[in-house]
């Protein structure tokens, strides 16, 4: 076994591995390594990386879980990098020369990830000041109104962080309006400027006009116009709220939009990364008495996990199968049409575009369009991979199927909404009294009774007014309500 690096180590070969992470094209922000112990190490964890968060107890029972984890050897956390600019990476001190190599070339993929993955594109690189700033103002809070009153309220607003809209910073969904609230312009039809006040006279063009106003005015009769996935943004606009609950709300909102996108793309983001770590350190960094460890230590990251997917697994085995294909040709109508086993599993066009590939894949995808994207019945086959279900009769985990639609569609479904049930504001004057009506998206899975009566409760304290849900239970519509005092369900006859 190799002995433990030193700080003095990490600064003396952080030039070479960045050097050679360059050189593969890799484009990152600067990285600052710090070495910590296990315990600093398990804290930098509960908070999420941010040792200048706010104050809360969620964040000591993390703490607590991580220590007796290492403690009692069930779990190690090599290596924590933050999406930030610089980009900071902590090292765990005990680690040995050899796992300190392959953590610093892991760090590099990941920040080059962070720095170019679309989905990471709208997160604040200084959140490490925002964060501070956060934990400012809640501090005051905590001053002016009691730690009980701000605690209670923090805990309210942690328990609904996920009741966010995650591709809404990605995507326009609202139409750019004028100041007398209607649409910039009408549509017209397409014509030759010569021909424009035939093809559009004057009088249709005013029809069109009436037309959006009216529609405009019909619209502003809902509260919301359309059903709104961003619950919380919804909330922090329309609930009566005091000052200093409106900012807590806002803070916990943009924290919970800063980690979205790492839960977007757990499966790409480790898989690049791994994969540049290997490809480092077997071509370049390892020196020869250090392979075995290496290889044990590799082998069990990419190790298969009982009951559970491998995001490192998963991600590294895509990319490596994605430059395969790319620089054989295994793409395009050509090897899509062809129905020669023996022939597509030789197929080899020199194509040569693997690298460039992978590169395109790791700017613009996120786990659901890259599994939706390049998972293969043959990758499938090669991996021996399968979908299980839970068996209620002898009461435990089976093969459900072996089928590529199967598992693909089983992957999918986890991955959608990062596994989140899908929950839209329906109608805040619900039976015209004031009331929140929520929706649940029904695909397939039902909503969690117990988690939908709590969220229910919770939401009520923002809302003030009695709350619904509409979902789905035992295969039929229903309605959970919380009037503030209890609990009701009720099944809905649509007429």
């Amino acid at each position: 076994m190799s002995r433990s690096a030193t700080q003095e180590d990490i600064l003396r070969i952080q030039p070479g591995i960045e050097k050679l992470a360059a050189d593969y094209g890799l484009d990152f922000f600067p990285v600052i390594f710090e070495m910590v112990d296990w315990d600093t190490m398990n804290q930098l964890a509960a908070y999420g990386g941010f040792p200048v968060r706010y104050p809360h107890w969620r964040f000591g029972m993390e703490y607590d879980q991580l220590s007796k984890g290492y403690r009692y050897g069930l779990q190690k956390i090599y290596e924590m990098v933050i999406n930030t600019d610089p980009c900071y990476a902590y090292l765990m001190k005990s680690n040995p020369m050899v796992d300190q190599k392959l953590v610093m070339a892991h760090v590099y993929a990941h920040c080059d990830f962070f720095k170019n993955n679309y989905y990471f594109s709208h997160t604040n690189r200084k959140m490490i000041d925002e964060m501070a700033n956060h934990a400012i103002r809640i501090r005051r809070y905590i001053d002016q109104y009691g730690l009980e009153a701000v605690e209670n309220f923090l805990d309210v607003c942690l328990s609904l962080d996920n009741l966010i809209d995650f591709h809404s910073p990605y995507i326009k969904r609202k139409e750019a309006m004028e100041d007398d609230g209607t649409p910039k312009s009408v549509r017209k039809l397409k014509s030759k400027r010569y021909m424009e006040r035939y093809i559009n006279p004057p009088e249709f063009i005013e029809q069109q006009k009436e037309d959006l106003a009216n529609q405009i005015n019909t619209d502003s009769r809902a509260l919301p116009a359309n059903p709104q996935r961003d619950v919380l943004f919804f909330l922090m606009e329309n609930a009566p709220l005091q000052n200093w609950q409106h900012d807590i709300l806002s803070i916990i909102r943009e924290e919970a939009y800063y980690f979205a996108p790492q839960g977007m793309t757990k499966i790409m983001n480790e898989g690049w990364a791994t994969y540049w770590h290997s490809k480092m350190m077997t071509r370049h960094i390892l020196e020869p008495s250090e392979l075995i460890d290496y290889a044990e230590h590799h082998s069990g990251t990419i190790a298969n996990h009982q009951g559970r997917l491998n995001p490192y697994r998963m991600g590294v085995f895509l990319f490596q199968d994605i430059e395969e294909r790319w620089n054989k040709g295994k793409f395009g109508k050509e090897y899509e049409e062809c129905d020669d086993i023996r022939e597509k599993k030789h197929w080899n066009r020199n194509t040569n575009q693997g690298i460039e590939k992978i590169f395109e894949v790791r700017k613009i995808y996120n786990d659901v369009t890259f599994i939706d994207t390049f998972l293969t019945e043959e990758f499938c086959r090669e991996h021996d991979m399968f979908s299980f279900a839970y068996n209620r009769n002898n009461k435990r985990y089976e093969i459900e199927s072996r089928e590529f639609e199967m598992i693909k569609k089983q992957l999918l479904k986890s991955l959608t909404n990062m596994g989140q049930p899908i929950i839209e504001v329906q109608n805040a004057n619900y039976e015209n009294r004031g009331e929140l009506l929520l929706v649940h998206t029904y695909e397939g899975v039902e909503i969690d009774k117990k988690y939908a009566e709590d969220t229910l409760r919770n939401l009520h304290v923002l809302w003030q007014r009695p709350v619904h849900l509409q979902s789905m239970l035992d295969d039929k519509p229903a309605l959970m309500s919380y009037s503030g005092k209890d609990y009701k369900q009720t099944w809905i006859t649509f007429n």
